[in-house]
Order: C-alpha cells, then structure tokens, then sequence
C-alpha cells in the first residue's frame, strides 16, 4: 500500500521555520519526483516545490523562492521541507504528493501526482 505521511506542522511567529516531513512506504521512492502544495482556507491547492526523483533538480514557486528549501532522503524514504522566514500567507494545509514513475517533466502540475498525503496544517502568527 502507497501511503504519505505528513508531519512538523504547527503554529510559527513571523520570521520563524519549521521543517515539514513526508514519511512515504509502499514504492520505490527513489523513481519517483515529489512535491509539497499548499491549499489556504476557501482557495485552490497551489504548487510549492518539487524535487526530481533522482533528487538532483528542484524547483519553487516565485512566493517561497529562496526562503524554502526541499530535500529528500532515500535511505530514509522521506521528502522534507524546510521553511525559514515564514509570513503570514504562508499559512495554510501542505500537502505532500508522488508524481507517475520516472516523471520529469511539468512538475508544477498538480494534476501529475496521483497520489497525495492527509496534509499538515501551517500557520504563521505573532
């Protein structure tokens, strides 16, 4: 059985971090790119970062550019997100989710990614 597990949610201050995991078990985690979404209460589930699947190329949306860090650890089976300097719009519920097998291309579509975790709440606030 394919199962995410997403953890290290929680309640952050302005300008705070918190690291985000993504256990994953029932496939071969190393053949299949990841991402993180996030989805804000009444909007649309957005594209966060993706990381390929042999880990050596990743990519951020524009708003989390170079205060956001993905990272994944094949021994270990687990995706991670590491978010420093977060804002108050960086609240919300992130997901994480596993493309189709040897995926490459269009990363940021979400529609690539059959398969999803429960998610694990954000949220940024003094």
């Amino acid at each position: 059985q394919v199962l995410l597990v997403e953890s290290g949610g929680g309640l952050a201050q302005p300008g705070g971090s918190l690291r985000l995991s993504c256990a994953t078990s029932g496939f071969t985690f190393n053949r299949y790119a990841m991402i993180w979404a996030r989805q804000a209460p009444g909007k649309e589930r957005h594209f966060v970062a993706s990381i390929s699947w042999t880990g050596g190329s990743t990519d951020y949306a524009d708003s989390v550019k170079d205060r956001f860090t993905i990272s994944r650890d094949t021994a270990k089976n687990t995706m991670y997100l590491q978010m420093n300097n977060l804002k108050p719009e960086d609240t919300a519920l992130y997901y994480c989710a596993r493309a189709t097998l040897l995926q490459s291309r269009n990363l940021r579509n979400l529609d690539n990614y059959p398969v999803w975790g429960q998610g694990t709440q954000v949220t940024v606030a003094s």
